[in-house]
């Protein structure tokens, strides 16, 4: 008999059967059909940050000369290389994991778990019993119902595409969402002809406006071909053909067509019998972490909620500290998202056109990275933006928004600052490395 049994070993179910274990010496086990990690690990994150690191080494050697640097030739992106390493990182970070399981006392299941009832799982042919079930099961890539698009060899997904150890000579990409920005970048940036076609009338739409705005601007300056307000009507081989805002039909060839229309969730099997409420987005669960059925619960990409992997990560550790006896609530408020893009777009809390729709007043503070002397040594010639937003009635950081090189790296700062509602005066009590990037967003705070 089980404490804990959890289903899916993608951040969110590993790291909550880990920390069950270790933290509170549950008897847990672990069921995953594929790898450790999950999609995150083996066909999302970590694989496309190994490219986009790939194309960063490709950028600084172009630009060495700005730095002093002399290099003789031109640089060429090896694909098969990048692939290489990119299954070298895959690899040794699964052996961590694996690590982390055993030395926690988790027992690891590698295959398919289905429920076959209310604390009760079969798999590989044996029944197993616990108090509770964690369901981590994820998610994969969405595939809309675009005629041509499905069974077809030349429309690849993000794990399709990722596996690709020649560089396409044009890609076109359907969405204009975080998958679909990355992907664009660095195929672009390796050499690639590239459009994305979104039907939106603006790329990274969870991005702040202004932001958002400049992305699209950096990324058409470097060649990137970008039709908004545009539908999708159908594909032929690797040509897509779409309506532009006009109503006229357009088309666009490429060697591939990548679809980055978004993931859905992967149920478990043998969750239709116990009644579960679920919605289109996936199973529903309170900010506890439980399910309508007493004693299951559920995190990460299979509720629909916030599809991040450190979101997955706290949701897992939420149901955890509950499932045990310790009161703990998850929150949306403050969950930091980053965009790998060069430049990388980063944000945490409101955004400005959320604060107006909500009414709230507030005044904003726009500042660019260059107020940090920092970014002026790495990143010459290149732009950079902070945006802090603040509460006009109450001072305290309701959003912070940056885009520009590194700003994945300091946003976890900014994290810190909404979450607990901290106000400009006691930010400001907040001392900063110098020189670093990072003291561009004091400098935008103490305008605020």
């Amino acid at each position: 008999m089980y404490d804990l049994m959890v289903i899916g070993a993608g951040p969110g179910g590993y790291e909550a059967a880990a920390y069950a274990a270790k933290h509170f010496g549950k008897k847990v086990v672990l069921f995953e059909k594929q790898e450790l990690g999950g999609t995150c690990l083996n066909v999302g994150c970590i694989p496309t940050k190994t490219f986009m690191r790939s194309i960063k080494s490709l950028e600084e050697c172009e630009d060495a000369k700005t730095y002093g640097i002399t290099v003789e030739g031109t640089a060429k992106l090896d694909m098969a290389a990048v692939q290489a390493r990119k299954q070298k990182v895959v690899s040794q970070l699964v052996k961590g994991v694996t690590a982390m399981e055993k030395g926690a006392g988790v027992e690891v299941v590698k295959a398919t778990a289905k429920i076959v009832g209310v604390g009760k799982i079969e798999a590989d042919g044996k029944l197993y019993e616990g108090a509770n079930i964690l369901i981590a099961t994820g998610s994969v890539p969405a595939c809309p119902p675009i005629p041509g698009l499905r069974d077809n060899p030349l429309v690849l997904d993000s794990t399709g595409i990722l596996a690709l150890d020649k560089l396409p000579k044009a890609l076109v990409v359907i969405g204009g969402g975080v998958i679909g920005l990355e992907f664009a970048n660095f195929f672009h940036s390796a050499g690639t002809d590239v459009t994305i076609v979104e039907m939106m009338p603006k790329i990274a739409p969870v991005v702040d406006d202004e932001l958002g705005q400049q992305l699209h601007k950096e990324l058409v300056r470097s060649g990137i071909k970008i039709n908004l307000n545009c539908k999708v009507v159908k594909i032929e081989g690797s040509t897509l053909f779409y309506l532009d805002p006009d109503g006229k039909e357009q088309q666009v060839t490429g060697d591939y067509v990548l679809n980055s229309t978004g993931r859905r969730a992967i149920l478990p099997e043998g969750i239709e019998a116990l009644k579960m409420d679920t919605t289109r987005k996936g199973i529903v669960t309170d900010d506890f972490g439980k399910t309508s059925v007493a004693g299951i619960w559920a995190c990460g990409d299979v509720t629909g909620r916030c599809l991040l992997a450190h979101a997955a990560t706290r949701e897992g550790i939420v149901a955890v500290n509950n499932m045990f006896g310790v009161k703990d609530r998850m929150s949306y408020k403050a969950i930091p998202s980053v965009i790998f893009t060069h430049p990388e777009v980063a944000q945490v809390g409101a955004t400005e056109q959320e604060l107006k729709a909500k009414g709230i007043a507030y005044r904003k503070v726009v500042q660019p990275m260059a107020m940090a002397g920092r970014f002026i040594v790495d990143y010459a010639g290149k732009n950079g933006t902070v945006k802090v937003l603040v509460s006009e009635k109450y001072g305290q950081i309701l959003g912070v928004h940056a885009i520009g090189g590194c700003a994945g790296e300091f946003i976890g700062a900014a994290s810190t600052w909404v979450a607990n509602e901290m106000t400009v005066d006691t930010v400001l009590r907040t001392i900063f490395p110098h020189p670093t990037v990072s003291e561009s967003i004091r400098e935008a705070v103490i305008h605020a």
